[in-house]
């Protein structure tokens, strides 16, 4: 049901929106702990080891006690105001276009709609679209997982006030060129792998029990993510470094802190203090929220849009009728 299908076209772009936004507030929810380890794990110059004691974070278990330990249970969950508008917004932008795009392809191109091509542009095309209407919240989400005790930003209110008045509009588009280029292989893969993933399921099941759509869904969507960020890792890293750019003294109490003059100043950075290891900083829960995150966004905007079109189906309509 992901992208346009002329043979079961049931979903119209609104409804797709509608479907991508639940979908991303739904996920955002059960992921959002993954993600600030992420985020600490890639923001640390120190090695992620606990042979080195200048280290704050060396490893999954030792960091989420830390967090727990100085910051408490809600720590985990820090920037989810910010961190909700992306997800619904990103949703909801990213599948209306994709809805849109691949129905484009079709009824002006001799290309199918469902070929795994197409939904490899058409992915990367509207991850792109859907990156630019929120990368301020993105931008906003990142500090607010960012920052340690005591908070810099205690609100959304003052984190955009403050922002705009000591770093100008310009802050907000922080480690925009890095996102661009690292989402549209990451998003059209995403949707690539996840379309030869289904087509696959039904050749391995042909005989595929309906009740098992779900399952198979979730199983291919986390597959989908794993490759997606696996190929894709390193210029998240860069992303999250360049973010918080001008933050340096909410970074004090974390460890080493560095000014980045650009993306490739600061691969070169990174590369020159830390190795190519740097560049993989924060990938084990990365791969794990991955599969997480892509495994139910896409069970989840399937499932609502089932729901949408047994809605709609002529059954239900003389149910209401009757």
């Amino acid at each position: 049901m992901v992208g346009y299908d002329p043979e079961a076209k049931c979903v119209s772009t609104a409804e797709a929106a509608a479907a991508g936004s639940a979908s991303g507030l739904v996920t955002r929810v059960l992921v959002s702990p993954l993600d600030v380890l992420k985020i600490r794990f890639q923001l640390q110059i120190e090695q992620l080891s606990s042979r080195n004691p200048t280290a704050k974070y060396h490893s999954i278990l030792q960091a989420v006690q830390c967090i727990f330990r100085e910051e408490g249970l809600t720590a985990f969950w820090k920037g989810h105001v910010p961190a909700q508008f992306l997800s619904i917004g990103f949703g909801a932008v990213q599948f209306m276009a994709f809805e849109g795009l691949t129905e484009l392809v079709h009824n002006v191109t001799s290309f199918n709609a469902r070929d795994s091509f197409v939904h490899l542009v058409c992915g990367g095309l509207a991850a792109c679209t859907a990156t630019v209407a929120v990368q301020p919240v993105d931008t906003l989400r990142t500090r607010f997982a960012a920052q340690g005790e005591p908070k810099i930003y205690p609100n959304l209110r003052h984190a955009v006030v403050t922002m705009y008045q000591t770093e100008g509009p310009r802050t907000f588009y922080r480690g925009l060129t890095p996102t661009l280029v690292a989402i549209f292989p990451y998003a059209g893969l995403q949707f690539f792998f996840y379309n030869i993933l289904q087509q696959f399921s039904k050749w391995v099941i042909p005989a595929e029990a309906k009740n098992g759509a779900n399952v198979k869904n979730l199983v291919c969507g986390s597959c989908a993510g794993v490759i997606s960020k696996s190929l894709t890792y390193p210029l998240d890293v860069v992303k999250k470094r360049l973010q918080v750019g001008g933050f340096e003294h909410a970074r004090a109490a974390f460890g080493q802190v560095r000014t980045y003059g650009g993306l490739l100043d600061c691969m070169r950075q990174i590369m020159r203090e830390e190795g190519p290891g740097g560049f993989f900083k924060g990938l084990s829960p990365s791969l794990l929220k991955a599969a997480c995150s892509t495994g139910l966004i896409f069970f989840w905007y399937e499932l609502f849009c089932s729901l949408l079109c047994a809605m709609k189906s002529p059954e239900n309509t003389k149910r209401k009728e009757g």
